[in-house]
């Protein structure tokens, strides 16, 4: 019957979703029990998306930019493998990824956001380099978590357990909770940009992916890989469920510790080392009693004997004796067992719980020991305890019992209570874990292991970053059989059924697994015909209670979400391309589905494995709901005030203790709330991150922050489609973007033009690359670093005056080229960014689009997600390292002399004479960067005069000059003066237009920085560059720096020393004409 009402209730909902919208444009809810047309938008004549047109407002608002554009991408199609756009229609490259599928227990983390925004980017970068992309979306069931979470909801909301409302009633609630979260998350999914195929949508426990777990199962069944049997297992009292290894987490305390455990109104104490005596029930070997040191004396009541070392000289006359129970009053063994008991730790004696322990059971196996469990599933004591007034009371609570019984007894020894001790705890619960003997359903993965194991190492598939290789293969290679059975009621059903009938030897039954209950009486009639047993034979088959762990299911996803129905066939997308998830559950799930997906298909699931480092707070901290340090991502998109973070935390099922001590943090943290970023700053703050490989300490204001980086981009757009305007420029927006479209030849560029193609032409390079080598942030730097410092920083500065130029006298040829270059590096850089960025980008990009010709917009693909990506190939030609060399030296020609005239107040609409020395030949050569863009300097420096001076070639009368002029230093090679004659010449001149105290002396002269605040600055400087000489100077004389530092970086060192004393020379000469000039104004 349970396995019958999953299915017909997974039947009815598939059923509604496909009578409801079989090709959903706008997804809403897909396993809701109504369906209305507000919920599920249909792609048809009559309810039409329309694309989003609106001019560009004054600024960069995120909540006007992303609206509507999600709805009509999905609108369009975009998404799909399958998609309507006719870019992709002949493409034979295919990419497949599977998106990590949410748990249903809330809302997503910010730790989601970050593998979606990756995810997203790669995929867009796929599409956008003509692959088909399928990107499947879901959401996963999560056992445990979910289960949990609605018990707790259920208790704290209604004061009842699932044990009062039965187990049908009770997952009724579940999926009414499924139905509440599951859509939410997907709405943030949405809200993030990410785009998923949702017409391959599917969550965990849905009809296609049920046939195929339990498929699977029967399948690993018959073939002998499952198997039942009765182990130590960790034993979760708090859910009442086994839980994995690696669903353990561990604690250490060093002392007397009280902890607070679920279910406990008191902390329990832990740290402390009981000491109790056993008598020795003969005597006659000299010794009356064997004291024994434990932290678990409740355990007691399930010891069966006790061990010493079989090389102790204390215990000799004890072997094959026995001692008395002190509390039961019966006899058990003594064992000599060398692996359990250490001779130097306590007195040497262990007992042993083999029921309790996994060591002592162990032990218990190797000597044939009785195993008793003394513990109900619940944490309490059952009849094995042997102690009647005992029975039913919980573990902790009969500690103080048994101490005050073995007290009165005289048997108790005392404590240590400064005892280092790990403490096992449920990950889920936080319960203390019970190592308790329960028959389980196991997988063998030994096999399935090595295959694993050898598909890494030959190439088949690849791990990246590389150093997790060493962590897969000691954890693999280490695996034990996985349990792969929870006591839940939430989950799959195991598919097995455990038959018992009259005559039958065994008290267990036979188990026979099967898809239904009548597919398993068929096999019992199979099994009786086959034993000679009567069909007439009274029997009993029942379905076993248990349900699958969670990651049996979604280990098959690879397969099941491509609608793999557990057979034979292989879908025809499998194996994926890679999967991209965070390290934290490279062996929860990325183990797991290699090697169950790899044995039923013979190829391991995806041929790469991209892993990210796990996000954690700005303090390195864990997040955690606990600590209320936990951020939802659409509070950073849309905003939120501290007052809404606060009800957020008293809605939540948290104690009150953990609410109070969560709203302290949140108080502390956010006093402002969190201001509203919108999605794509969160997305390119989040990449730009995973520079961060081992751990990401995530800093909101830093996220915050990269909204800069959007209103520079935002008003870039604004000046340049102005000047669009202003000029009638038309765009030429196609498919593919590259310079060769419109250069008839280089030599109708100027240098500015050519340098910021060859600096485009690296962005491109370096785009490319860091998405071909996955790491993300260094395409995410590059772009940033062109968009901010060389499209916004240099050439929009030196192009400025040509756009604006509406004079005859202005070359129209060059103004034309330059707003083609414009638009090229404009279109450009929103193709490079539009991975991480896909709200603004399209907006922007369709206000270029917008200006194109009616002709050019026919070959114009609809949205910038699906133009193709930038390919170096295209910019190549462009790249002109000369170009860039010599344009690096021409702007830090103009900066010291925009330093110069900062330092001494000196305006930009006044010219200034300016001398330029050097003492490199090729900087001085007549095809060399200074003399060849000779004009250029000066007309950007503002020059009434430029002198260039040859070190070599230099005169007395050159050297007075230089002497008597401020100096900005470049480099060793390259220095930039001003003479102070002519900065005086113009004080003086200031001195007779307006009066001598109008000149800069303070700093409440709003016009620039005072003589007094400059020459402060530089007796500042001047120290500072000092004590770096001295401190470098007395590193380089040691003799450990002689004899251990490498070469290079001794010769780096005396370059750089060289320098500093070069800058402090300057320096001195700066101080000492600003101390004249000082004297002149006072004067």
């Amino acid at each position: 019957m349970l396995n019958n009402f999953f299915i017909l209730r997974h039947d009815f909902i598939f059923l509604l979703r496909n009578t409801c919208s079989k090709k959903s444009i706008k997804f809403r809810s897909l396993f809701t029990q109504t369906c209305s047309s507000t919920d599920l938008t249909e792609n048809s004549s009559n309810d039409v998306t329309k694309k989003p047109s609106r001019k560009l407002s004054k600024t960069y608002d995120p909540s006007i930019v992303e609206q509507g554009w999600y709805d009509w991408w999905e609108y369009k199609g975009f998404f799909g493998s399958n998609n309507m756009n006719e870019t992709f229609k002949e493409s034979t490259k295919n990419f497949t990824m599977l998106a990590p599928p949410p748990n249903i227990t809330g809302n997503l983390h910010i730790g989601h956001a970050l593998t979606l925004s990756i995810q997203d980017a790669i995929v867009r970068w796929y599409r956008m380099s003509g692959y088909r992309v399928l990107w499947i979306p879901g959401t996963d069931h999560a056992g445990i978590g979910t289960q949990s979470v609605v018990e707790r909801q259920l208790y704290k909301a209604k004061n009842l357990t699932r044990h009062d409302l039965g187990r049908e009633n009770f997952i009724n609630e579940v999926w009414k909770w499924r139905e509440l979260h599951g859509n939410r998350i997907i709405e943030q999914m949405r809200r993030l940009g990410a785009s998923l195929d949702w017409e391959n949508l599917y969550f965990t426990m849905d009809p296609p992916r049920s046939h195929a777990v339990t498929n699977a199962f029967v399948k690993l069944f018959n073939d002998g890989m499952i198997y039942r049997d009765t182990r130590l297992v960790n034993w979760c009292c708090e859910l009442g469920t086994a839980i994995s290894d690696i669903e353990v987490d561990y604690e250490t305390v060093s002392k007397q510790t009280f902890l607070k455990i679920p279910g406990h109104k008191e902390s329990i104490e832990f740290g402390v080392l009981h000491k109790f005596a056993y008598p020795v029930a003969d005597t006659s070997s000299g010794l009356s009693e064997l004291v024994v040191a434990t932290t678990r004396i409740e355990t007691i009541l399930g010891d069966c004997a006790v061990a010493i070392h079989p090389d102790d000289p204390r215990y000799k006359s004890l072997h094959d004796k026995e001692v008395i129970h002190p509390l039961l009053n019966k006899r058990i063994p003594i064992v000599c067992d060398a692996e359990l008991v250490d001779m130097q730790f306590a007195t040497g004696v262990v007992k042993v719980t083999p029921g309790h322990d996994i060591n002592d059971y162990a032990c218990a196996r190797r000597h044939q020991l009785p195993i008793i469990n003394i513990l109900n599933k619940d944490g309490t004591l059952n009849e094995n305890c042997g102690i009647a007034d005992l029975i039913n009371k919980n573990r902790f609570e009969v500690r103080k019992d048994i101490i005050n019984r073995l007290q009165s007894l005289g048997y108790y020894r005392g404590k240590d209570v400064n005892h280092e001790m790990r403490i096992a705890k449920c990950s889920r619960s936080g319960d203390v874990i019970e190592p308790l003997l329960q028959p389980q359903w196991y997988i063998k993965c030994k096999d399935m292991q090595l295959r694993a194991l050898q598909d890494i190492e030959n190439g088949k598939m690849q791990i990246q970053p590389s150093y997790h290789v060493e962590e897969w293969n000691r954890w693999l290679g280490n695996i034990q059989d996985w349990c792969i059975s929870r006591q839940l009621w939430w989950g799959h059903p195991v598919p097995a059924y455990n038959l018992t009938y009259e005559g039958q030897e065994s008290d267990e039954g036979l188990w026979f697994a099967a898809t239904s209950l009548l597919e398993a009486e068929q096999f019992v009639k199979k099994y009786f015909q086959q034993n000679n047993i009567a069909l007439q034979t009274n029997y009993v088959l029942k379905q076993d209670e248990d349900v699958l762990d969670t990651w049996f299911s979604s280990a098959l996803l690879p397969l099941s979400s491509l609608n793999w129905k557990g057979d034979q066939n292989i879908p025809e997308n499998y194996p994926t391309t890679m999967i991209e998830t965070g390290f934290d559950i490279l062996f929860f799930w990325i183990a797991r589905m290699t090697m169950l997906c790899t044995y039923f298909s013979g190829e391991p699931p995806f041929k790469r494995i991209l892993l990210h480092a796990m996000v954690r707070d700005a303090q390195g901290r864990k997040m955690s709901k606990s600590l209320g340090n936990v951020i939802d991502p659409l509070n950073v998109i849309e905003g939120v005030t501290l007052k809404e973070m606060h009800q957020t935390i008293h809605n939540s099922n948290l104690s009150n203790h953990e609410i109070e001590k969560s709203i302290k943090l949140l108080s502390r943290e956010y006093p402002e709330g969190i201001k509203a970023c919108g999605t794509d700053t969160l997305r390119f703050g989040l990449v730009n991150y995973t520079q961060q490989t081992r751990q990401i300490n995530l800093n909101i204001s830093y996220i915050t922050s990269v909204l800069h980086f959007c209103n520079k981009l935002w008003n870039l757009f604004k000046f340049s489609n102005d000047r669009f305007s202003s000029l009638n420029h038309i765009t030429h927006i196609k498919e593919t973007v590259s310079c060769n479209s419109f250069l008839e030849s280089k030599s109708d560029l100027t240098l500015i033009d050519r340098y910021i193609l060859s600096r485009l032409s690296n962005t491109v390079t370096k785009c490319q690359l860091g998405f071909e080598k996955f790491e993300l942030f260094e395409s995410t730097k590059a772009v940033k670093d062109y968009i901010f410092e060389d499209l916004c920083g240099v050439y929009l500065e030196f192009i400025k005056p040509i756009l604006y130029d509406n004079s005859e006298n202005i070359d129209k040829k060059v103004q034309k080229t330059t707003l083609k270059v414009l638009e090229t590096c404009l279109d450009t850089s929103l193709r490079l960014l539009h991975p991480f960025m896909p709200f603004i980008t399209e907006e922007l990009w369709q206000s270029l689009v917008e200006r194109c010709d009616n002709n050019v917009k026919l070959g114009t693909p609809e949205s910038i997600m699906v133009s193709r990506y930038p390919k170096v190939a295209d910019f190549e030609s462009q790249k002109d390292c000369t170009v860039e060399n010599d344009m690096k030296t021409i702007l830090s020609v103009i900066h010291a002399a925009r330093s110069l005239r900062q330092s001494n107040n000196i305006p930009l609409g006044q010219s200034l004479p300016f001398i330029i020395w050097s003492d490199d030949r090729d900087l001085l050569d007549d095809q060399g960067p200074i003399k060849k863009y000779f004009q250029d300097i000066r007309k950007f420096i503002k020059a009434s005069e430029i002198r260039v001076i040859d070190d070599k070639l230099q005169d007395d009368s050159v050297k007075t000059l230089l002497t008597d002029s401020a100096v900005t230093l470049i480099s060793t090679n390259l220095k930039v003066y001003v003479p102070m004659s002519s900065i005086l010449e113009i004080k003086k001149s200031t001195d007779v237009n307006n009066g001598k105290n109008k000149i800069k002396t303070s700093s409440s002269d709003p016009s620039g920085i005072s003589i007094t605040e400059n020459l402060s600055r530089l007796i500042k400087k001047y120290e500072k560059i000092t004590n770096e000489i001295e401190n470098l100077q007395g590193r380089i004389i040691k003799v450990e720096y002689l004899k251990k530092v490498p070469e290079k970086i001794k010769e780096n060192d005396r370059k750089k020393l060289m320098l500093l004393i070069d800058q402090k020379n300057d320096l001195e000469k700066n101080i000492k004409l600003a101390q004249n000039m000082n004297e002149y104004i006072r004067s």
